[in-house]
C-alpha cells in the first residue's frame, strides 16, 4: 500500500473551503449552493465566497439560477485515491508516497526539502495551484486550478549517473508514451525538455539534483502539462511570447480523459523508465528519441550563456547532447536554450 504522508481525515479538515468546494464540483452536474453548504457544514454565503475565490484563481465555473454551480467542460479535481486505484499492482509497489496538495509555491521545492525515498521507489506530489512554478531559466508557468498537471517525482540513485542531464530526455519519452496510452497523439519532443505539438507547446520537464560529489543522488523531476486552458490563460501565455496547446484540445473527442487517469499512466511509465535508465542508461531510449525528435533537420539557434550558435539540428549523441551542424562541422551541446528559426508547426 502506498504510504500517505498525512492522515486523510486530518487533511480534509485542514483544507481551505475553496478547495473543498472545488473537489465537490464536476463538469457533469450542477451542485446547488444549499447542497454544498449542507455537505460542508457551512453557510450558503460561505459557499458563494469560496466560489468567487475559485473564479479569482482562474477556475472556469458555470452558474445557473435554481441549479447551482459546475465546472466548465474538461475540468475535474485531482483525486489521490482515484490515481492510486488506477495504478497497476507493480506500479503501486514502485510509489512510496503520493500527495495531492491544494497549493504549493513549487512542487519541486517541496520534494527537495524532504528525505529521499527508498531505492527504486517514487515519492510524488501534485498540486492544484502552483504559485511559483518555473521552467528553464526561471520562467514563470501559468497553472490555474484544474487547468494543468503540476507534478513532481523524487527518485534516489545509488550513484550519480554519468549522463544525468539526459534523464530529461528519458522522462520526455515516458510522458509521450503515457499520453499515447490515453489516446492523445501528435506529441513530440524538443531538446532538452519540452513536449510539443504542431499546435504549440504542451508542457515541459525540469530536473533538479541534490547529490554528493560521489555517492547517492536524489533527483526531483518536475512535469508540467497544460490540461484545459481558458482563453484568458492562452492570452497570458501569448503575451509572454509563448504558443501553447492543452490536452483537452488534443483529445479531439467529447470523451474527456481526466487528469487523474493521465497521472496514473504517467507514474507507471516513469517508474518503469527510471528503473531502466538506472540499469542500462540512455542507450535503451536513443531510437525512440530519434523517432520523436521535433527539431531534427531544422534550423535552430542555441543560446548558451552570452553566446548564440546557429545551425541545423542533427539529433543527439549517445550522451544526450544536442548535435548542431555549424559552418566547419558538428558541435555538441550538453545544455542550452533552443529556438527554432521560422518555427514550423508551432514548435518554438
Amino acid at each position: 500500500m502506498i504510504a500517505d504522508a498525512n492522515n486523510q481525515a486530518a487533511r480534509a479538515t485542514a483544507m481551505p473551503l475553496a478547495q473543498r468546494v472545488f473537489q465537490r464540483l464536476s463538469d457533469a452536474a450542477f451542485r446547488s449552493g444549499e447542497e454544498l453548504a449542507a455537505e460542508l457544514d457551512v453557510t450558503r454565503a460561505a459557499v458563494w465566497k469560496a466560489v468567487e475565490q475559485l473564479r479569482d484563481l482562474g477556475v472556469p465555473l458555470e452558474a445557473q439560477p435554481n441549479r447551482g454551480y459546475r465546472l466548465a467542460q474538461g475540468y475535474a479535481p485531482l483525486d489521490r485515491d482515484e490515481i492510486v486505484a488506477a495504478l497497476a499492482p507493480d506500479s503501486q509497489a514502485s510509489v512510496h508516497t503520493l500527495e495531492v496538495v491544494w497549493s504549493l509555491p513549487s512542487t519541486n521545492d517541496y520534494l527537495l526539502a524532504l528525505p529521499p525515498p527508498p531505492p527504486g521507489q517514487l515519492q510524488v506530489v501534485l498540486t492544484e495551484l502552483q504559485t511559483a512554478g518555473r521552467g528553464r531559466r526561471g520562467r514563470a508557468w501559468v497553472a490555474p486550478p484544474g487547468g494543468a498537471i503540476c507534478l513532481s517525482m523524487g527518485w534516489a540513485f545509488a550513484e550519480l549517473p554519468q549522463d544525468i542531464s539526459a534523464l530529461a530526455l528519458v522522462i520526455g519519452i515516458c510522458a509521450q508514451r503515457s499520453l499515447a496510452r490515453c489516446d492523445i497523439g501528435g506529441v513530440r519532443l524538443k531538446w532538452p525538455n519540452d513536449l510539443v505539438t504542431h499546435q504549440g507547446k504542451l508542457g515541459g520537464i525540469l530536473l533538479e539534483l541534490r547529490a554528493e560529489a560521489s555517492g547517492p543522488a536524489y533527483v526531483v523531476i518536475g512535469i508540467g502539462l497544460n490540461a484545459a486552458l481558458s482563453g484568458k490563460d492562452l492570452a497570458a501565455i501569448a503575451a509572454n511570447g509563448g504558443n501553447a496547446v492543452d490536452l483537452r484540445s488534443l483529445r479531439g473527442s467529447a470523451e474527456v480523459v481526466t487528469r487523474n487517469r493521465i497521472v496514473s499512466v504517467l507514474l507507471e511509465e516513469c517508474a518503469q523508465g527510471l528503473a531502466e535508465y538506472e540499469s542500462v542508461g540512455l542507450a535503451a531510449f536513443l531510437v525512440r528519441w530519434q523517432q520523436l525528435d521535433a527539431i531534427r533537420g531544422t534550423e535552430v539557434s542555441v543560446t548558451r550563456g552570452d553566446e548564440v550558435f546557429r545551425g541545423v539540428a542533427r539529433g543527439i549523441d549517445s550522451h544526450g547532447q544536442l548535435l548542431l551542424e555549424v559552418p566547419g562541422g558538428v558541435q555538441a551541446f550538453a545544455s542550452g536554450e533552443v529556438s527554432v528559426r521560422a518555427a514550423p508547426g508551432g514548435v518554438d
